[in-house]
């Protein structure tokens, strides 16, 4: 039996068998890369500089974008100078810097959007005592809790997964380091010692997924008591933009993991990686920018600030 100590190194997946292929992915990937960048950073850009925008909701955004940011920073990059270099080597280190920041980037994008629910919550539901529960001081709180549980997440799940005895070789069925195809490589009886671990981020993820899905249903039913349409229609303008970054983050990430294994296959596993790691990050933006008139406005006129600055 090999355990890590004799690992220096772990080999990923490649996207692709030909150098035209690859060189393919590489072009395609560097495009979705550079609009996740540009879309998050006009984002960050827009509610640092619009005072407009310093609100509890864009608080919160402005993080979000943070999280897409490291998020897809994490993965992609790597990859790419892995096509482009022709090569699969990761070093064990760097494997387990990655598997760390994933875990970390994505439990706290998980926790920060049921956060998100609960600000739409009390605008919603609550609106007199909006000022109250969701002050400056809260919201720091909040956010803050939601990088900690995430950080906390990522240490607990990294020291669990790369304690273990590794005797399966060092190919990883994935174009990054992440934790189910880590253990993979492990042996079979050292894999129940993560299952505490498991089982606790499972519930963890539950409970968060149980109170997005208990505020949305009282913002349901406060939005359809409100008498006037035009109300009914701000207030689900509101939310729309969370609760399709919600559906999107969720949906992606249950399929990749809960998916049957009559279909699981490295190909398909390749694609729905792709589908939950980097697709969220790209489209976040976009679908905030269609939905919010008061983003979209300060993105423009940083636009024209920015053609100002240049002429």
């Amino acid at each position: 039996m090999s355990n890590r100590s004799s690992i220096t190194e772990f080999l990923l997946l490649a996207f692709a068998d030909t150098r035209e292929l690859q060189l393919l992915h590489f072009g395609l990937f560097l495009g979705i890369y550079l609009a996740a960048l540009l879309g998050n950073g006009l984002i960050l850009t827009a509610v640092a500089y619009d005072h407009r925008l310093h609100t509890p909701m864009y608080f919160f955004l402005l993080n979000l974008a943070l999280l897409d940011l490291g998020c897809i920073s994490t993965t992609l990059p790597k990859a790419m100078a892995n096509v482009l270099w022709d090569t699969r080597a990761i070093s064990y280190q760097g494997c387990a810097a990655q598997l760390f920041f994933v875990a970390f980037l994505v439990g706290a994008e998980y926790s920060l959007l049921t956060v998100m629910s609960y600000d739409r919550y009390v605008a919603i539901c609550k609106p007199l005592h909006y000022g109250s529960l969701v002050g400056s001081r809260a919201c720091a709180q909040m956010a803050a809790a939601a990088w900690g549980s995430g950080f906390l997440n990522a240490v607990l799940h990294t020291a669990t997964t790369f304690s273990l005895p590794l005797c399966q070789g060092n190919a990883v069925d994935q174009f990054f380091c992440e934790i189910p195809q880590i253990l993979k490589l492990s042996c079979s009886d050292a894999y129940l010692k993560d299952v505490g671990a498991l089982v606790c981020s499972v519930s963890s993820a539950f409970g968060c997924f149980v109170f997005i899905v208990f505020s949305y249903i009282q913002i349901l039913k406060a939005v359809l008591r409100m008498p006037s349409e035009q109300g009914r229609h701000k207030a689900f303008s509101t939310c729309l933009p969370h609760l399709a970054v919600v559906s999107l983050f969720i949906s992606t990430g249950m399929f990749a993991y809960l998916k049957p294994p009559s279909i699981s296959s490295p190909s398909m596993d390749l694609i729905v990686a792709v589908l939950y790691s980097i697709v969220p990050s790209s489209v976040n933006p976009l679908i905030y920018s269609m939905r919010n008139q008061e983003l979209r406005v300060a993105v423009r006129k940083l636009y024209g600030y920015l053609l100002l600055w240049k002429q």
